[in-house]
């Protein structure tokens, strides 16, 4: 498999300490989780001796001169200047080349490269337009991460992937019949669905738990699962109460050869979800797990 050293460290009891910070931070209110330290605590899993303080004072930085260039301007014209000033005169703009990189869901390569996927210029967008009195949302659209703004009368929804543009109800219609299988809504035809249920605000948490999720369907088809155990420990913070991700888990470390935390995972699983499809072959992965527990006692 390849894990090297590294990769080992992971597997280690001690390694769960550098999770401590990050379980703090999720254990407060939704709203009062920093997208932004959330997200370069996540991007520690890939460059352990990342400079936090420094990411952090880099988007300071640019909401100051972003609020230098905007003044008392309205709404509208806030929009406009977070545009011009993000994907204008900082240059970024949406990975269309390598948009399965990895470092494009890590917020350090993504301010450092200028690129990313649409959540994680999401971010960096939402974080500068509220340090310009926009109360910008993200939006888990079906297969493409947008942003709402709430108009007086209305709703502004932004592609931060193609440099802020506005969505038009056509272009949000036909972004769900690209990605959501007809029948899927119950026989309902798609175009009948009310557009509102697909643009409700995420979470903090939703947010974060989409971008590990992109990150785990990024290391699993690489087959790199000294990173995709990381993630896993992450997205299960994030989101404790995910049985399939605690499944995951123990199914990794029974593939990397951790017995014991394979055991206790994959047991809490069948606990969790004793009918869930899958349950008979857990089940029997959980015999195998026990036979050799039992050997090497």
């Amino acid at each position: 498999m390849g894990i090297g050293p590294q990769g080992l460290d992971a597997r280690l009891p001690g390694a769960q300490d550098v999770l401590e910070p990050f379980r703090t931070l999720m254990a407060q209110a939704d709203t009062r989780i920093e997208l932004a330290r959330a997200c370069l605590m996540i991007a520690r899993d890939a460059y352990p001796e990342l400079d936090m303080a420094y990411y952090l004072g880099q988007i300071e930085r640019f909401g100051m001169r972003l609020r230098a260039q905007v003044g008392q301007r309205g709404v509208e014209e806030k929009v406009i200047a977070l545009n011009e000033f993000m994907f204008g005169e900082l240059g970024f703009a949406g990975n269309f080349d390598a948009y399965y990189d990895p470092r494009n869901s890590y917020l350090n390569e993504v301010i450092d490269r200028r690129t990313g996927i649409p959540i994680s210029l999401s971010i960096l967008y939402i974080e500068l337009g509220r340090r310009i009195g926009l109360p910008l949302e993200g939006v888990s659209f079906p297969g493409h991460f947008l942003v709402r703004l709430r108009l007086r009368g209305g709703m502004l929804v932004l592609d931060a992937f193609a440099g802020g543009a506005p969505q038009s109800e056509d272009d949000l219609r036909e972004r769900i019949e690209r990605v959501v299988p007809k029948g899927a809504a119950g026989g309902i035809p798609l175009e009948s669905l009310p557009l509102e249920q697909f643009l409700e605000p995420a979470s903090h948490r939703q947010i974060l738990a989409r971008v590990l999720r992109n990150l785990k369907s990024i290391y699993r088809d690489a087959d790199e699962p000294a990173q995709l155990l990381k993630v896993l420990n992450r997205i299960l913070v994030v989101t404790p109460d995910a049985s399939a991700e605690l499944r995951d888990r123990g199914l990794l470390y029974q593939r990397l050869e951790c017995w014991q935390p394979a055991l206790a995972d994959l047991a809490a699983y069948v606990e969790r979800a004793p009918d869930a499809p899958d349950g008979e072959d857990v089940r029997l992965q959980l015999m195998a797990l026990r036979a050799q527990c039992a050997r090497m006692n």
